[in-house]
């Protein structure tokens, strides 16, 4: 437009610039920077070059953290990438109700995670909701203590995770239903197409980048799992939860290797880069 500054949308754009540089672009420095230091925080950072990534070769508690966290990705498939999809299918039915069905499914995702996991906590307890109905139908002979069970902790922990978020991924996968044309549905059922077939021969093709949106999301959430292992087992049993996330806190603030814990970070951080990269290709090529 005449007399318009080259600069102008510069200007609007550099509040949020600001925001992002100041949350994100100085502490991903930072970080980097400490992953080559040795820093307790009382004491002065001392650079020494690759130690901690060599040191981080060697510790089996990150190996067992990094196995947990590709446990959860997998676990998390299901309940956030699967089941997401055929649920938005169901809401987008015009069914009495639905709206409300809709706003419940929602909830857990706008409540605290805290309060999520406190909540659960009830739930697997030994006197908890879960035991009194297993034992109650004869699936059990006796409680189960799930949270201190290095078996079943890791599956609880999922189960939470998955349906705090099921609802969000929902509602993307709800999105992207509601592009597609009535008339090929339509089409599809004058043909004598059943349900099953509409659905994976129209949904799921049509569906595919939002499946994909969906998988790097949930593989981004998987990896840093952190809320629900701090509030509910630490890490534990036996470090049957720990988690990348929960071990890069544990490093950093419960024994203040602020340089490990970076060095963990930038390598959970490349890792997730790789997979969000990968993920993005192979969508691309089944689109």
């Amino acid at each position: 437009m005449p007399g318009q500054r080259w600069y102008t949308p510069y200007l609007f754009a550099l509040p949020a610039l600001a925001l992002f540089g100041v949350f994100f672009v100085w502490p991903a420095v930072t970080a980097i920077q400490l992953s080559f230091m040795k820093y307790d925080v009382v004491s002065d950072p001392v650079v020494v070059g690759f130690d901690n990534f060599t040191r981080l070769a060697g510790d089996s508690r990150f190996w067992t953290a990094t196995g947990n966290s590709v446990l959860f990705l997998i676990g998390l498939f299901p309940l956030l990438v699967v089941v997401p999809l055929l649920l938005a299918v169901l809401v987008n039915q015009q069914l009495p109700g639905i709206r409300t069905f809709r706003m419940l499914y929602y909830l857990p995702v706008v409540t605290s995670m805290v309060a999520v996991a406190v909540a659960w906590e009830y739930v697997f307890n030994l006197q908890g909701v879960l035991n009194w109905i297993l034992t109650g139908f004869g699936l059990l002979d006796q409680p189960i203590q799930y949270l201190l069970d290095p078996f079943w902790a890791l599956p609880a922990l999922i189960l939470v995770e998955g349906w705090k978020s099921m609802g969000f991924y929902m509602m993307i996968y709800l999105a992207g239903l509601q592009t597609i044309d009535s008339s090929l549905y339509e089409a599809a059922r004058v043909d004598g197409a059943s349900a099953w077939h509409r659905l994976r021969r129209i949904t799921v093709p049509l569906m595919v980048p939002y499946i994909a949106v969906a998988f790097t999301m949930e593989m981004l959430d998987a990896m840093q799992a952190f809320t629900s292992v701090y509030v509910m087992t630490k890490g534990g049993p036996q470090d049957a939860t720990l988690t990348l996330g929960y071990y890069i806190w544990s490093a950093g603030f419960e024994h203040y290797e602020m340089g490990y814990a970076s060095a963990v970070g930038l390598v959970l951080w490349v890792v997730m880069i790789a997979m969000a990269v990968l993920n993005y290709r192979l969508s691309r090529e089944k689109a």
